[in-house]
């Protein structure tokens, strides 16, 4: 970023708290001022982006002009800025998602002034790594087993967990001269309890078989369907914690000796449920069920039908295998 002969920046994807990040760098690379304008604002007025790209600065500082939201409908004047002389002022546009075929992406994808990134939601892993990092910058130390929780009870979602870690380290005096651990029992204590907590517990329930529970945690799944998404990811986390121990247990190790191997990575709160599904879910079935979920994930996220009776058919399904 803060090429020269760039102009215009384009962060988009599903990952809009990534896509505002990047930007925010941008802003702080510039040392330039925000100036912030809505897409609408710009799909009445087209011209208006260049124009206020080419003013001069009252104070004679710099601006970084800051379209959000926004989508297609900025295209008209993304084009004018672009025919336009240079300005004193660069763009950048914080978007959702946008079509591969829309026409925002087909006039600035190849532009040789724009700078276009997709931002995706990071996996597992990488966003367990992602944790640790902002922790770090916070000044934390987490206790192994916590960034997999702040992942979870904030959704994946990067800026919910930034709020969450300031928070932590706002709570526990962290600081560059003492940096703090940060404890399951920290977590506890002042943690995040979002309203799309209970579905994390719905991949629990269907895996462990307990139809009952599923059942009242499904009654409370809108209507939309709109946290299917979240409860596969989560279950997806699941399976991908368990994986490595029924592994294990395949190769001929004892349950309960993986289980105690795993020492303080494992919260105390999931051995029992971890234990149960190391009984019911061996390594080969646990396989099919990770390739059935996320056939699931991909269908719910190109809406390949209703999001709420798919999760529910395939949860159903989940808890009957559970129940063997």
């Amino acid at each position: 970023m803060g090429d020269p002969n760039v102009r215009f920046y384009l962060f988009y994807g599903p990952d809009e708290a990534g896509s505002r990040s990047l930007a925010d760098q941008l802003l702080q690379k510039l040392a330039a001022e925000k100036s912030s304008v809505e897409g609408a604002v710009l799909k009445s007025d087209p011209a208006r982006l260049a124009d206020d790209a080419a003013a001069i600065s009252m104070f004679g500082g710099k601006q970084l002009i800051w379209i959000e939201p926004c989508g297609d409908e900025i295209t008209d004047a993304v084009l004018a800025l672009l025919e336009a002389p240079k300005g004193e002022h660069l763009v950048v546009a914080v978007a959702g998602g946008l079509r591969r075929n829309g026409r925002l992406l087909k006039a600035v994808e190849s532009h040789p002034e724009t700078l276009v990134h997709a931002s995706y939601e990071p996996e597992d892993r990488a966003l367990d790594d992602l944790i640790e990092t902002m922790a770090a910058a916070e000044n934390l130390r987490p206790d192994p087993g916590v960034t997999t929780r702040i992942a979870c009870t904030t959704g994946s979602n990067r800026a919910i967990a930034a709020q969450e870690l300031a928070k932590y380290a706002l709570y526990l005096d962290a600081s560059p001269e003492r940096p703090a651990s940060l404890s399951h029992e920290a977590v506890d204590a002042i943690g995040a309890v979002l309203a799309e907590d209970r579905f994390f517990a719905l991949g629990d329930a269907a895996m462990a078989g307990d139809i009952e529970a599923l059942e009242t945690g499904l009654a409370a799944v809108s209507e939309n369907g709109s946290e299917a998404v979240t409860v596969i990811r989560a279950m997806q986390r699941r399976i991908m914690q368990i994986a490595p121990m029924a592994a294990r247990v395949a190769a001929g190790e004892n349950a309960s000796g993986v289980m105690t191997s795993m020492g303080k990575s494992l919260f105390w709160k999931d051995k029992p449920l971890v234990q149960k599904l190391l009984h019911r879910w061996p390594a080969d079935r646990l396989a099919r069920l990770a390739e059935r979920i996320s056939s699931l994930e991909q269908q719910l996220i190109f809406g390949k039908g209703p999001a709420r009776a798919q999760l529910a058919e395939e949860m159903l399904a989940v808890a009957r295998a559970g129940r063997r």
